[in-house]
């Protein structure tokens, strides 16, 4: 038996900015983003030549209040899965921090995040 997986966390990550996404499978459309390039968080870190975790954690909390505004912060009931492995085989050992930061500033401010575990073969039989 497959778990559907409608929301998705997807995190693209540069030496200068940080980007965070949950996107909708059914139909491919982006429903909340949060990214160092917008002008407050910008300002707020001034990165410079390179965003850190506490720039990731700020994504991470603007991206959790904008999903509680749609009031997707559940994911109408079956959560937004996030596959953080798999993040941080893509980005690079070096971004592990903000990865991390992110999920973690994503469940603290109560956001329902599904952990993906591709090695584990538990998860794939709910």
């Amino acid at each position: 038996m497959t778990l559907m997986k409608r929301y998705v966390l997807r995190l693209f990550m540069s030496l200068k900015y940080i980007t965070a996404n949950v996107v909708d499978r059914n139909n491919g459309s982006i429903v909340a983003t949060a990214s160092t390039v917008e002008h407050a968080l910008k300002e707020a870190f001034e990165c410079g030549r390179t965003c850190n975790a506490k720039a990731a954690a700020a994504v991470g909390e603007v991206l959790a209040m904008r999903l509680k505004v749609e009031g997707l912060e559940h994911g109408q009931g079956r959560g937004i899965h996030a596959d953080v492995h798999k993040e941080i085989a893509k980005k690079g050992f070096k971004h592990q921090t903000k990865v991390w930061a992110i999920v973690n500033s994503l469940k603290n401010q109560g956001v329902k995040l599904i952990l993906d575990d591709d090695n584990d073969s538990s998860t794939n039989d709910r």
